[in-house]
């Protein structure tokens, strides 16, 4: 019979102890750990050097700086839009109220607080303020005992263009001025009749009011912007006849 001796190769061939294999490199955890390969608790007591947290405060500082300066574009962005929204909003408004103010112009002269006898319209040049009318169509939703017609006056204020109200055509005292336009650096009216233009307008012996309107403006930056109005019907003062037509050959021929 074999023995256990016989079966087992013997220690000196393959297989060798514990003992022995620790000596080649496979012992125990506290063996290893001289060579590197240390259980969890003494990786935890090590932590990170000071070049990876430096490296890792300067790759959040990166991150944060690049995170708000695109915040801070983005306000801005958002501000000048903003801006530009509003802007182009207030050239709308003015155009709208003018194109309404001016359409519905009427041939109806005033009286200041003065007395003094006014033209249905004036403006243009060297006029105070630029442009005075009388228009109709001023909503009474109220039913306050007052006239349709309203005088309204356009002057350029501090940089901006103003609109002025009356709550009476004749020796009333203005309302309070209502701003359309700011950054406006200067205004110039021409007025329009039977194909000519003109700088200023006041009336004359055959129409009160000119056919149509043009105003240009230059706003703080350089931009000019020039807006044309119809004004009214253009028709002639109230007091002068208008032209009778000619008429036709058949019925000249009955006339006669």
């Amino acid at each position: 019979m074999r023995t256990a001796r016989d079966v087992l190769p013997a220690q000196s061939g393959g297989f060798r102890s514990c003992k022995r294999s620790a000596e080649h490199g496979f012992g125990s955890f506290g063996r290893s750990a001289e060579h590197g390969f240390g259980s969890f608790g003494r990786s935890a007591e090590h932590g990170f050097t000071l070049v990876e947290v430096m490296i890792a405060l300067m790759i959040f500082g990166m991150i944060a700086a690049a995170g708000v300066a695109l915040l801070s574009f983005s306000v801005k962005a958002q501000r000048a839009g903003g801006a530009a929204l509003d802007d182009a909003g207030a050239l709308n408004r003015t155009a709208s109220i003018l194109t309404a103010d001016l359409a519905q112009a009427q041939d109806r002269p005033t009286r200041d607080v003065a007395g003094t006898l006014l033209p249905a319209m004036t403006g243009g040049s060297g006029f105070d303020p630029a442009l005075r009318l009388v228009r109709a169509g001023w909503s009474n939703p109220d039913e306050v005992a007052r006239p349709t017609l309203q005088k309204v006056e356009y002057r350029l204020n501090s940089g901006g263009l103003e609109r002025i109200a009356y709550p009476e055509l004749d020796g009333a005292a203005p309302l309070p001025a209502a701003l359309l336009l700011d950054r406006v650096k200067w205004v110039r009216w021409r007025f329009r009749y039977q194909g000519a233009w003109t700088d200023s307008w006041q009336g004359n012996d055959r129409a009160a009011l000119p056919q149509a309107a043009e105003m240009t403006l230059e706003r703080e930056g350089g931009a000019t912007y020039r807006m044309v109005f119809l004004v009214g019907t253009g028709a002639p003062r109230a007091g002068t006849p208008a032209p009778r037509p000619s008429p036709t050959p058949g019925q000249a021929g009955a006339a006669s």
